[in-house]
C-alpha cells in the first residue's frame, strides 16, 4: 500500500527535520540548532515546513512571527540562504504537489505570507516555483572552487587583492584561527563597523549571540582573526558543513592601507581547502544587488551564482485587507517589491 503524502510544521526537536537533512544536499542554514538562534533574534518561532511522498521529502526552514495588532502571523527564511531543499531535486511533479501543500498548511496555521531566500548553490526548480508565487532575482553571489590549486585561486584573484594580500603580510598581519578567547575583542570590531555603515539593530550579532551559536554547532562553526602585533584588527566567522564552507558574519577595523580583510579571506580559503572543503561561498552584494560589496567579493574567484527570493501569499483575502489596511497606496497583485507590502 502506497504511503499517503504528509506535510506539516515541525518543531525544531522533530526526528522529521534531522531525518529530511540526512537525505538532502543541505547547508547549515537548514540545521535546527541555527534556525533556532536565529529566530530569538527575529522573535519569531523557529519552524520548518516538511513534506513527504512516496519516501521522498522537503524541508524548508521558517521563522513564524504575530503581525502586530492582527491575530495572523506570517514567516520568513532565517538569515542566509536556506531555502527549501528536497532528495528530490529535479522531480517537478513532486515539487508543485509539496508548494500546494505548503501553501494549505501555512493558511490553515494562519500564516497569511512567506519570504524564503534561496540558496544559490543548492538545485531547485525555480520555474516551478514561481508558479505558486513571485520569484524574483536579485543578483549575483560569489563563490570559491576549493577544488582547483592554490596556485589557480591566486591567479584568479584580482590584481588589487594580490597587492593587499601581499602587502598585509610584509606588514607581519597574521591570522589565527579558532582563538575564541579573541571573540569579545572581534566583536567590538564589528560593532564599529556596524555603526559607521548605520546597520539596522539586527545586525548588531552580540558576543553571546556568536558565542551560543559556537557552542550549538560546535565545529562546524569557525573563528578566524587577523592580529597586527597583539591587536585584533579583523576577523570572519564562517560554517563548514558537507564540503561547503560559507560566510557568517565578518569585519575589520577601517584605516588607511590596512589590508586584513584581503588576508582574512585569502587564509580561510586556503584553510579550508587543507580540510576538503569543496567550495567557499562568499554571498553577494548589500540585499542581493551587484553593488561595491558585490565588486570586492568579485575579484576573488570568477564563479557566479543567481540569487532569488521567493515571496508566496498563502491566504489572498487576508493578505489584500492586511495591505488595504496598512498600506494603501501598496498593489496587493504586486509581489515583486517590498514584501509582505503590509510590513
Amino acid at each position: 500500500m502506497t504511503a499517503s503524502p504528509r506535510a506539516a510544521l515541525l518543531e525544531p526537536a522533530a526526528r522529521e527535520w534531522k531525518e529530511a537533512l540526512q537525505r538532502a544536499e543541505h547547508d547549515m542554514y537548514h540545521e535546527s540548532e541555527y534556525v533556532v538562534l536565529d529566530a530569538r533574534l527575529y522573535g519569531g518561532r523557529p519552524v520548518a515546513f516538511w513534506y513527504s511522498e512516496e519516501g521522498r521529502q522537503l524541508l524548508m526552514p521558517l521563522i513564524v512571527r504575530d503581525i502586530p495588532g492582527s491575530e495572523l502571523r506570517d514567516a520568513l527564511s532565517p538569515y542566509g540562504y536556506p531555502g527549501p531543499v528536497s532528495d528530490a531535486p529535479g522531480d517537478t511533479g513532486f515539487w508543485e504537489r509539496a508548494c500546494a501543500a505548503m501553501i494549505g498548511t501555512l493558511r490553515d496555521e494562519g500564516i497569511v505570507s512567506v519570504f524564503v531566500r534561496m540558496h544559490p548553490l543548492l538545485r531547485a526548480p525555480l520555474p516551478t516555483l514561481g508558479r505558486f508565487g513571485a520569484l524574483v532575482r536579485h543578483g549575483e553571489t560569489v563563490s570559491m572552487d576549493l577544488t582547483v590549486s592554490l596556485d589557480e585561486m591566486w591567479r584568479q584573484t584580482r590584481s588589487d587583492h594580490r597587492n593587499h594580500i601581499n602587502r598585509a603580510r610584509r606588514d607581519g598581519t597574521r591570522i589565527v584561527f579558532d582563538d575564541w578567547d579573541r571573540l569579545g575583542e572581534w566583536v567590538e570590531v564589528y560593532h564599529d563597523n556596524m555603526r559607521r555603515v548605520g546597520a539596522t539593530s539586527y545586525y548588531f550579532f552580540t558576543r553571546e549571540h556568536l558565542a551560543a551559536m559556537h557552542d550549538a554547532v560546535g565545529d562546524r562553526m569557525h573563528l578566524a582573526v587577523a592580529l597586527e602585533g597583539d591587536e585584533v584588527v579583523g576577523g570572519n566567522t564562517f560554517f563548514e558543513h558537507d564540503g561547503i564552507a560559507t560566510g557568517y558574519v565578518s569585519s575589520t577595523r577601517r584605516a588607511p592601507r590596512r589590508y586584513a580583510d584581503e588576508l582574512l579571506y585569502d587564509e580561510v580559503r586556503r584553510w579550508c581547502k587543507s580540510r576538503g572543503d569543496t567550495v567557499f561561498h562568499l554571498g553577494g552584494g548589500k540585499g542581493g544587488s551587484n553593488d561595491s560589496l558585490f565588486s570586492y567579493k568579485a575579484g576573488f574567484s570568477p564563479s557566479r551564482h543567481e540569487f532569488h527570493t521567493w515571496r508566496v501569499v498563502t491566504d489572498q483575502p487576508a493578505y489584500r485587507e492586511l495591505v488595504r489596511q496598512r498600506a494603501p497606496e501598496a498593489d496587493p497583485a504586486d509581489l515583486s517589491a517590498t514584501f509582505p507590502s503590509y510590513r
